[in-house]
């Protein structure tokens, strides 16, 4: 428990439906934790609704978050982590999600492996609103095969069927494990272990992360077979809806997993950046440099660089550096934009380009010229002005290797 107090006030997080804050639990917990160890030992602990709240997706709409309360978040870390110490192990090697020591990178990579081997179709199988979606009385036959202890068994019925918050409402939970709680990525990877074991099963080569699930096969034949069964097994075993409209077979430069994608060279397909995730940094490097922000080039700056270093530590394996390149240059030509705009007047922009170093007459060329702010931001006068080197050192961070 004190492993799991420490674990939880580190993550932070906002408060569920009774507004105690993770800085309040430690407190609580001095004067109550008897009463709620006598409550969780004698089955007769309840669990709070979740509080619902929607975050933006990147690729538009939104994502339906369940916050718990700062206790049932401890509770669930706990349990945690004497859960996945002993079932991760048992879990599939071609299982990257939300486990230790695992991650999105070691997925992608993966799936390289299999079409250097030649397997050069993907068999793409989108789960619809899957935490929204799991079924509780089969999640918790794969939970009771593995857990003896019928208050570990209670305990987490409870934590799916204590309802959500919204709008002032509280409503029943009937299926889904809410993402937000600790506990919920765990009991996901328990209930497509059963997926894992199938694809083991057929011998078929395979990358899933979370319920982002990738099989390789040599030809789009096989694959339209794959895809068919593996819907039935999905739909009529695990009670999983498959996306008709977003699963399907096709090449794997032609798709996208977990934001990336392949060249088709024929020996040697490298990873590259998918077209999302491009069109999802382009838009929030647009929105951060946005002319009405009414904030100066090194601030502006500074908000640039702690998104675009997050960016980088996740996107910055791809081996297509041209394509890097290509977004740097745009970048900065974006904070070029921005700083001519905040010149506003010809008077102004002559005077800050002379101040920069550049002759009278091409600060007066330029400053004057009638070419609109996104072609002058590419002008010769404004990348002497502002170079490549002025804008690094203001804390800009570079996308492509050096």
């Amino acid at each position: 428990m004190q492993r799991a107090l420490k674990r939880v006030t580190s993550n932070k997080g906002s408060p569920g439906v009774d507004g105690m804050t993770v800085e309040e639990l430690p407190a609580f917990l001095c004067a109550h934790w008897p009463k709620v160890r006598e409550q969780l030992l004698a089955m007769t602990y309840q669990s709070q609704p979740v509080r619902r709240v929607k975050i933006p997706k990147p690729g538009g709409g939104s994502r339906k978050l369940g916050i718990p309360t700062v206790l049932d978040r401890l509770i669930q870390q706990a349990t945690l982590q004497v859960l996945q110490g002993e079932w991760d192990p048992t879990f599939s090697d071609s299982s990257f999600g939300f486990r230790p020591g695992r991650s999105a990178h070691q997925a992608v990579a993966q799936a390289q492996g299999f079409l250097e081997e030649g397997y050069r179709y993907v068999v793409d199988i989108d789960l619809e609103k899957f935490f929204d979606r799991v079924n509780h009385d089969v999640l918790m036959g794969r939970v009771a095969k593995r857990v003896e202890d019928k208050r570990v068994l209670k305990l987490i019925r409870g934590f799916l069927n204590s309802g959500v918050l919204e709008e002032g409402l509280v409503s029943r939970t009937e299926e889904g494990t809410p993402q937000g709680g600790p506990l919920s990525p765990l009991l996901s990877n328990l209930l497509l272990d059963e997926l894992d074991r199938e694809l083991e099963r057929r011998g078929l080569r395979f990358a899933r992360y979370a319920d982002d699930c990738n099989v390789y096969v040599r030809s789009e034949r096989a694959g339209q077979r794959v895809l068919a069964s593996l819907t039935q097994f999905l739909e009529k075993k695990l009670r999983l809806k498959v996306n008709q409209e977003k699963s399907g077979v096709g090449r794997p430069w032609a798709r996208e997993f977990l934001g990336f994608s392949f060249t088709s060279h024929r020996k040697k397909p490298r990873l590259r950046l998918g077209a999302k995730a491009k069109r999802g940094l382009k838009a929030r490097v647009r929105e951060l440099t946005g002319r009405n922000r009414g904030r100066s080039l090194r601030q502006v700056v500074a908000d640039l660089a702690r998104y675009l270093n997050g960016w980088k530590a996740y996107f910055g394996v791809c081996q297509t550096p041209s394509v890097l390149r290509a977004l740097d240059s745009w970048i900065l030509r974006r904070l070029r934009l921005l700083q001519w705009r905040h010149w506003k007047r010809g008077r102004t922009r002559y005077r800050e380009l002379r101040r920069r170093g550049l002759p009278k007459e091409r600060a007066l060329i330029c400053a004057n010229s009638e070419l609109g702010p996104w072609r002058k931001s590419r002008s010769p006068g404004m990348s002497e002005a502002l170079p490549v080197s002025h804008l690094r050192g203001l804390g800009v961070p570079r996308l492509a290797p050096h």
